[in-house]
């Protein structure tokens, strides 16, 4: 199984390094890769792509079979989660490509960038946040209750660390040492 693992990580938190234990933990992965999104998403006051992947590569270092891909930076916009699988399932044609998402991302799900396709086509690891009921979800969303059988289920995570909090708070102990050591030499997140 290869896992992907998307997001803008603006900065990477320990709820990210999280997420990469615990599913490791509980299913056979054979490569994990974390994805962040370019520039061009629409997202605000999102660093820079190298910033953003340094902290990354910081954060993984320990990590057994972990990729940091810049894939997305390379693309001239933002193409959506959808193009970005099947560019790594090319790369990986034997192996089957599952993506990661938190279960508060599941009520918006249907509103992503060809959704149809990308729940049809792909499986997705939910893990709880913020103590959503998933299987609730699940049920009470005709798109989602439509796709039912493309979710696996991880619900025992839960942890409510997120990259806004952090850059709120700028509290040292959100993210990894060594990430946070970078973020201030490079000045990052002060307004």
């Amino acid at each position: 199984m290869i896992v992907v693992f998307g997001g803008a990580f603006n900065p990477p938190t320990i709820a990210h390094k999280e997420v990469y234990l615990h599913i490791t933990k509980h299913l056979d992965v054979k490569l994990f890769i974390y994805l962040p999104v370019s520039n061009h998403y629409t997202k605000r006051s999102l660093e820079s792509n190298i910033h953003r992947m340094q902290m990354l590569n910081l954060m993984t270092r320990n990590f057994d079979n972990v990729l940091v891909s810049p894939m997305e930076f390379e693309d001239p916009e933002f193409l959506g989660t959808y193009q970005s699988l099947i560019r790594i399932q090319e790369r990986y044609p034997e192996d089957e490509v599952v993506f990661v998402i938190g279960a508060d991302n599941l009520a918006k799900l249907y509103k992503w960038k060809n959704a149809e396709a990308l729940v049809s086509e792909f499986r997705f690891i939910i893990l709880n946040r913020d103590e959503l009921n998933i299987q609730e979800a699940l049920e009470n969303d005709p798109f989602l209750k439509r796709h039912e059988k493309q979710f696996i289920l991880l619900p025992t995570f839960s942890l409510s660390v997120s990259s806004t909090m952090f850059r709120e708070q700028l509290d040292a102990s959100l993210t990894d040492p060594l990430v946070f050591q970078y973020i201030q030499l490079h000045h990052l997140y002060r307004g």
